[in-house]
C-alpha cells in the first residue's frame, strides 16, 4: 500500500519478516470492518488503517527488524552541532510552569523498548543538571477523568484501553502500544497534567509550561490507541481549553519526527483547531500528506509539511516560517500547544532528521513569538517523542531555557 512505504533498506528488513509468516502479510490487509481514521490518500480520498500484528507494528514503528535489539544509543549520527546558550537561569521568579511526576516511571514498556522510563529520567535529570527545576514554576499533576477523556475518545474506547490494562494484556487490542499493570493510572495523570497546565496557563499562574510526561498521546485516534500511544494528550487538553475556560481557537504544532496522525484525526473536520505537523516521510504511522488539508468546515485548518530522510534546519524551520507563521497570523490562536517530539533530533534510533539543540532553542523561540503576538503569551509544551537519551535531555534543556527567556 503507498499509504504505508518506507524506505527501501527498511522494507527489506519489514519483507524478510513477512517472507518468514505469511499469515503476518495477511493480517496487513485492510479488515473491511476496521475503523476509519480521518488521512487523505494521495487522490484526496480516506483510507483505512492497516491493522498489523502487535510484533510487526512496532517493528515498523522502530523501523527495525523484529527481533533486533531496541535501546536507544547515544552514538551520534552526525557531527555534533552547537548546544544552545549554557548560560545558567537567573534567580527571577520564573513565569514558566513545570509538570513532571514521578510516576510517569510506573508505565512499564519493558527494557528493550525505546519508550521506556528512562525517558522521564532523562529529561528530568538534565533540567535539574541545568539548575532548570529549581527556578521553573511547579504545578501539580492530577488524573483526568473519563468525562476529560470522552472529550476526544469514544468512552468505548476508554473502556477498552481500560479492560486491556486491568485485565494484564501486554499491548492495548488497538494497536502497538505496550501497556502494563501501571499504565493506566499514568496515562490518565499525563492527560490530567496537562489539564493542570491549561488551567495554571489560563489563570495567568504562569505564561507558558512545559509538560514532562509519559506515554506520549499524539498517535491516539478517537477509537484507536497506537504508537506508544494510549490517549491523546494534547488534543484532550485543546478540547478542555475551549470547554472548560471559553477559548475559541486553538493552535497545534507537532515537531516529532513521526505524524501525528491521532491528532489529525480528532480535529480533522475543525475549524476551530489549526493542525500544523512537520514530519519525515515516508515513515510510521504512513499519514500526513500535503493534500491531507482537513475536511468539511475544517478544510484548510490541517496543514502537514512532510520531509524525507535527512531532512534538518532549512527545511523543518523553514516550514515554521514560511507556512506555519503566515497560518497562525490569519488564524489567531487563543492558546498554542506544541506536541514537543525530540526524535527529530540527530542521532534518535526512530527517526532520520538532522536537527540539533540549537535548532529546537530557534523553533521554540518561533512559537514564543507567535504566542506573544496572538495568544497572550499562553503556550504549553507537551513531550511526545524523544528515545536517544542524552539528546533527549540536552534538546529538552535547551526548549526550556528558551521557553522560560520569554
Amino acid at each position: 500500500r503507498q499509504d504505508f512505504a518506507f524506505p527501501s533498506q527498511r522494507l527489506l528488513a519489514v519483507l524478510d519478516v513477512l517472507s518468514s509468516t505469511p499469515a503476518r502479510a495477511q493480517r496487513l490487509a485492510p479488515r473491511p470492518d476496521g475503523p476509519l481514521t480521518h488521512f487523505a490518500s494521495p487522490r484526496g480520498e480516506k483510507g483505512r488503517v492497516v491493522e498489523p500484528s502487535q510484533e510487526l507494528s512496532t517493528a515498523i514503528l522502530m523501523q527495525t527488524p523484529v527481533g533486533w535489539p531496541i535501546i536507544g544509543s547515544s552514538e551520534e549520527k552526525a557531527p555534533r552541532m552547537p548546544d544552545a546558550a549554557t548560560a545558567p537561569p537567573s534567580d527571577s521568579s520564573s513565569r514558566t510552569g513545570l509538570v513532571a511526576d514521578e510516576i510517569s516511571r510506573d508505565h512499564d514498556t519493558g527494557p528493550r523498548h525505546p519508550e521506556r522510563p528512562e525517558r522521564f529520567d532523562a529529561v528530568l535529570n538534565a533540567l535539574k543538571a541545568a539548575g532548570l527545576t529549581e527556578v521553573l514554576a511547579k504545578i501539580p499533576p492530577r488524573l483526568a477523568t473519563d468525562d476529560e477523556l470522552a472529550l476526544c475518545h469514544t468512552r468505548g474506547y476508554v473502556a477498552l484501553a481500560r479492560r486491556d490494562i486491568t485485565s494484564g494484556a501486554s499491548h492495548l487490542s488497538t494497536g502497538d502500544t505496550i501497556i502494563g499493570p501501571g499504565s493506566l493510572k499514568v496515562a490518565l495523570n499525563a492527560v490530567g497534567s496537562v489539564l493542570q497546565a491549561v488551567d495554571a496557563v489560563m489563570a495567568r499562574e504562569v505564561d507558558n509550561a512545559f509538560c514532562v510526561l509519559r506515554p506520549p498521546g499524539h498517535h491516539a485516534t478517537p477509537d484507536r490507541g497506537m504508537g506508544f500511544c494510549i490517549f491523546n494528550n494534547v488534543a484532550i487538553a485543546a478540547r478542555y481549553a475551549q470547554q472548560r475556560h471559553g477559548v475559541e481557537r486553538v493552535l497545534i504544532a507537532d515537531w516529532d519526527v513521526h505524524h501525528g496522525n491521532g491528532t489529525q484525526d480528532i480535529f480533522y473536520e475543525d475549524p476551530s483547531v489549526l493542525f500544523f505537523s512537520t514530519h519525515q516521510s515516508p515513515w510510521y504511522p504512513g499519514t500526513g500528506s500535503i493534500n491531507e488539508t482537513g475536511a468539511g468546515a475544517g478544510q484548510g485548518a490541517t496543514l502537514n509539511c512532510p520531509f524525507p530522510s535527512g531532512s534538518g534546519r532549512e527545511e523543518i524551520l523553514g516550514a515554521f516560517r514560511t507556512k506555519l507563521l503566515p497560518a497562525a497570523r490569519r488564524f489567531r490562536p487563543d492558546i498554542i500547544f506544541i506536541s514537543t517530539g525530540f526524535d527529530s533530533r540527530f542521532g534518535d534510533p526512530l527517526g532520520e532528521f538532522t536537527l540539533d539543540d540549537g535548532d529546537f532553542r530557534d523553533l521554540t523561540s518561533m512559537m514564543m513569538e507567535m504566542a506573544e503576538e496572538s495568544s497572550s503569551r499562553r503556550l504549553i509544551s507537551v513531550l511526545e517523542g524523544g528515545y536517544n537519551l542524552d539528546g533527549l535531555g540536552s534538546a529538552a534543556v535547551a526548549h526550556a531555557r528558551t521557553l522560560r527567556s520569554m
